[in-house]
């Protein structure tokens, strides 16, 4: 039978209708929260994805969530030109490719984190609209590798204390902002769970990058001191200060970290990095390397709440059942009476005479010693016509730094030079006796606090052997408490083994897939990233 030239033309639109109208090859979508940088960068080859789209749907979120909705108040400022240098960064990937990973990557910075076109205050009225002449080293390392910085974040106040700043006021938690989200890297870890951008930087002296990590259930790293550059942060105590990621996954954190290892000349720390420091870390995310990991369980920080040995426990459990054998380990009782002890005696006198260092670069009208800074909070006792707040916790700390003594005291150089040395033997001798691979411990020993509890319990913390050894610490999230709250777990191992945790870390994450998106900042609609 033959078709006439009519119904011809009508069979070929209808064979062109069943054509179009037939599925086409399904695209897979992945959530903004849980995307990796891999996937971003696969969207971006696909042309699915833009970096001026990424930075404009991360700039939705902080419009929805940072001072709407729950209001978590990370953010101190945008930076205003973070959409022009996304411009400029997809016309520069379409005329001669990426940079790196990290090419058109919105990023956020603690606030003491120098930046050469944001102020950078430490959160604190003292410093109030100070624009450093040039970027931290790690800000600059991590702008050459095509990352844009698209806030800056709230901090407890010159690091030290609550989630609290006199210029940033509270930040609160994203799974419920009744809870702290920890200090003194609050704003960061908020910021990172509440996917305000795809990672950031935080810095640790004591704790202050992995408390909150674990109560934001996000990943972080505190790595070895002197894998990375401290040029250009303000200090709190460069025996213990470093910078270091936080994520939302442990591949972003590998890929970050990448980025932002080198020696700097101006930080003779980094020098040690030599040999040791590496400019990939993802050849290291192996999703098997728990089989046959020998790991510690540091048992003299359980026992003080029954949620979190629960998840503990069920974390060892995982980590069996992925082939791993489980050790338990004790440190000596005089090392963790003592350690404390000689943490304060190094924190407290480097204060005043290293923020002294960093104040002489500001212009006059600045504070330029921490008796300048202590007369100043004296006159403020009140709310400002800018809305900032006194922070007493924080500036009655003033106080005991200047009456600590000096780094020339007996005191400082008898923890320096002794009792500092003595702890990195004990510590590398269980790792070494037991042949351990990592201690793993809970990053607290005590659920998430509600603010008005903050610094409260009188748990044991282990999260200052790290500082104190300069040893490194990954943080990665195991599971919640019974009121919906996150609980991490710690990774610590010895000098340079950022490459084995990892390994242990990314295992540990594949198997339990335990982070989950806070309740409170919610998934806006087209947000997705789509993957050809």
């Amino acid at each position: 039978m033959t078709l006439t030239r009519g119904a011809s033309a009508r069979a070929l639109a209808i064979a062109f209708a069943l054509l179009v109208a037939a599925p086409a090859k399904a695209q897979r979508a992945i959530e903004l929260d849980a995307a990796t940088i891999i996937e971003l960068n696969a969207a971006f080859d696909a042309g699915t994805l833009s970096s001026v789209q990424l930075v404009t749907r991360y700039l939705a979120r902080i419009a929805a969530y940072d001072r709407q909705g729950p209001s978590i108040h990370a953010v101190l400022r945008l930076n205003p030109r973070a959409l022009e240098t996304a411009r400029a960064l997809d016309a520069e990937r379409k005329a001669t490719g990426k940079r790196s990973p990290l090419h058109g990557v919105p990023i956020v910075l603690k606030d003491n984190f120098d930046t050469r076109e944001l102020p950078t205050t430490g959160g604190s009225v003292l410093l109030d609209g100070y624009v450093p002449s040039r970027d931290a080293v790690l800000v600059q390392r991590l702008r050459d590798a095509g990352a844009i910085v698209l806030a800056k974040v709230n901090m407890s106040e010159f690091a030290s204390s609550g989630a609290y700043s006199s210029l940033g006021g509270q930040t609160f938690n994203p799974h419920h902002t009744d809870f702290s989200p920890g200090g003194s890297s609050g704003g960061t870890g908020a910021a990172i769970a509440a996917a305000f951008a795809q990672f950031g930087l935080g810095t640790d002296t004591g704790g202050s990058i992995r408390g909150p990590a674990t109560v934001n259930g996000i990943v972080a790293l505190k790595p070895t001191h002197g894998l990375l550059s401290r040029t250009g942060i303000i200090p709190l105590a460069l025996s213990f200060d470093t910078g270091g990621p936080m994520a939302r996954s442990v591949t972003d954190l590998a890929i970050a970290l990448g980025a932002l290892t080198g020696v700097d000349a101006a930080d003779t720390a980094t020098r040690r990095s030599e040999g040791h420091a590496e400019r990939d870390y993802t050849k290291y995310l192996q999703p098997n390397a728990l089989k046959g990991a020998r790991i510690g369980i540091a048992r003299d920080y359980m026992g003080f709440d029954t949620d979190v040995d629960w998840v503990v426990e069920s974390s060892l459990h995982a980590m069996r059942n992925a082939g791993a054998t489980i050790v338990d380990v004790r440190f000596p009782k005089w090392m963790l009476e003592a350690k404390d002890a000689w943490y304060t005696a190094i924190r407290f006198p480097e204060f005043a005479p290293q923020i002294a260092e960093y104040l002489r670069d500001t212009p006059a009208g600045y504070p330029k010693t921490l008796a300048d800074m202590l007369e100043r909070t004296r006159e403020m006792s009140s709310i400002s016509a800018k809305g900032s707040a006194p922070n007493a916790s924080r500036w009655a700390k003033f106080v005991n730094e200047l009456a600590s003594g000096s780094t020339d005291d007996y005191r400082y150089r008898a923890v320096r030079d002794h009792a500092l040395p003595l702890l990195r033997d004990v510590v590398n001798g269980v790792i070494a006796s037991q042949q351990l691979d990592a201690i793993v411990y809970p990053t607290q020993s005590m659920k998430p606090e509600r603010l008005e509890a903050e610094g409260s319990s009188s748990a044991p913390d282990a999260m200052n052997i790290a500082n104190l050894t300069g040893f490194p610490d990954l943080i990665v999230p195991a599971g919640f408490s019974d009121n919906r709250m996150p609980i991490g777990i710690s990774f610590l191992g010895g000098a340079w083994s950022e490459p084995k945790l990892i390994a242990l870390g990314f295992s540990f994450e594949q198997i339990t897939r335990a982070r989950r998106r806070p309740v409170t900042t919610p998934a806006l609609p087209g947000e997705a990233v789509v993957l050809k």
